[in-house]
């Protein structure tokens, strides 16, 4: 198989965890597509030792970690305003807790990304669970047609602390949800039984107010092409309950820093 090839086949993946660092799909591919022209000037960048993936996460670790700004003061290559990439900087302990729980990498392999020892790791994904249980809580909307992922799904929502405000089967009833409840976070499947599409309802909800969204899809490769207006956060069926954990603790990370930054753009 050819470097390409190889680079082809795990791209999906990638762009995925890169979205879930960054918090949305516009900056996440722009730092996959850094690490691909990296790649393009400079092959021998790839380190391949711990396998190909592991690899190219690697690389992309690099690049995500050593932007730098230019003259104007925005990031290289990504122009972001300083204060807004310093705001969107996600720990190494989240970094961490990704790669293992989201990606299913090994501890020997999340040491191989992150360029430090599996001690460390092991650190970073005990911070990681002091983050979760601290975790503020708040109220989920669960828009899911199959009964029983979506009983899987009300039980790790309680089990994080949050609240579960109801469970949507179709576009209709999740719309009509929300509009009632105003939910702190959605998780929504993207495909539902009677045809309709998890996707659109969420569309149509952030007309009206602002929630942080993670997709449930069985095949997350549709979704994850940098094509077309993608998911930011995307959890695959089957899940596993660390990866629920993770994705949704990260999107929460993203709206309590937004949050945070909106009173102190008012007062400057």
């Amino acid at each position: 198989m050819s470097r390409s090839q190889i680079v082809a086949e795990h791209l999906p993946l990638l762009r995925r965890y890169s979205r879930a660092l960054t918090g949305s799909q516009q900056s996440g591919d722009a730092y996959v597509a850094a690490m691909l022209e990296a790649i393009l000037q400079q092959p021998s960048l790839l380190d391949e030792g711990n396998g190909a993936r592991a690899g190219l996460f690697r690389l992309f670790t690099k690049i995500w970690s050593s932007a730098s700004f230019d003259e104007r003061g925005d990031v290289v290559p990504l122009h972001l305003p300083p204060e807004q990439r310093l705001a969107q900087i996600t720990p190494d302990s989240r970094q961490a807790f990704l790669l293992l729980s989201l990606e299913g990498f090994s501890e020997q392999d999340v040491a191989f990304i992150l360029d430090v020892d599996v001690k460390r790791v092991r650190q970073l994904a005990d911070q990681a669970g002091r983050e979760l249980a601290a975790e503020i809580a708040t109220d989920v909307l669960i828009i899911e047609d199959e009964t029983f992922i979506a009983m899987d799904l009300e039980s790790l929502v309680r089990n994080l602390g949050h609240r579960v405000i109801g469970v949507a089967r179709t576009h209709a009833d999740a719309v009509d949800l929300a509009r009632r409840s105003k939910p702190g976070l959605i998780l929504a499947d993207i495909q539902l039984a009677d045809g309709s599409s998890g996707l659109d309802a969420v569309n149509e909800m952030l007309k009206t107010f602002e929630v942080p969204v993670v997709f449930i899809t069985a095949y997350p490769e549709r979704f994850l092409t940098g094509e077309r207006p993608e998911p930011a956060f995307l959890i695959s069926k089957p899940f596993q309950p660390a990866m629920v954990s993770a994705v949704v603790s990260q999107a929460l990370f993203f709206q309590r820093n937004s949050r945070v930054r909106a009173p102190r753009a008012a007062a400057s």
